[in-house]
């Protein structure tokens, strides 16, 4: 594998902290039954594939509800960098060329990075009034990592710059909606302002 190393520890960071158990599934799955030797075994082991496609379920199920999908972005913030430093470990661990100590520093740190962009992008379409947009953007993630993945396993290098597309127009989205809210809080201070509201919680 060598050098494909390196963008395959990027590309499943940034999925790992978009959907964790959908990367170890697409792993795991190309290691048991696509023949795909150069991923870690333990990936397509019975028991991590069963735990991976439960977790997968429950996942798809919480991130389409609005505001259920943010406390199950809060209780993620771990488990998400930890899968993706985790499954890092792994492919350094199984290929000797590279330090698995560097690939599970760079799995954990792209998967934390790619897993605050996700949470803060859905909290601002979350606002929205109805639930088809998050319904929308949790559908075009799952199906988006899915694909990433997939392609990672035949073009490492083409997946990795993907990936690192994605994940700077989700930083770009990321400070648009910051920059909404913060004109949105400017709004309501100023409308409570002309009506003496701010003199009264003073």
């Amino acid at each position: 594998m060598g050098t494909e190393i390196i963008p395959l520890v990027f590309t499943q960071g940034w999925a790992a902290g978009i959907n964790a158990y959908a990367v170890v599934l697409v792993m795991g799955l190309a290691q048991r039954f696509a023949g795909v030797d150069s991923l870690p075994g333990a990936l397509g082991r019975t028991d991590v594939l069963a735990a991976a496609t439960v977790l997968f379920l429950l996942e798809m199920f919480a991130d389409k509800i609005p505001f259920l999908d943010s406390a199950w972005d809060g209780l993620s913030t771990f488990l998400r960098p930890a899968v993706g430093a985790t499954v890092g470990y792994l492919i350094g661990h199984e290929h000797a060329d590279l330090n698995a100590a560097f690939t599970a520093a760079a799995g954990g740190v792209t998967a934390l990075v790619s897993h605050l962009v996700k949470s803060g992008v859905r909290l601002g379409v979350n606002a929205s009034p109805e639930p088809a947009s998050n319904v929308a953007v949790s559908t075009a993630e799952d199906i988006t990592v899915a694909g990433v993945m997939t392609l990672a396993l035949a073009n490492p290098w083409l997946a990795a710059g993907i990936a690192g597309v994605l994940l700077v127009l989700g930083l770009f989205a990321l400070s648009f909606i910051l920059l909404r809210v913060r004109r949105w809080r400017r709004r309501y201070d100023a409308w409570g302002t002309e009506r003496g509201l701010g003199a009264e919680r003073a």
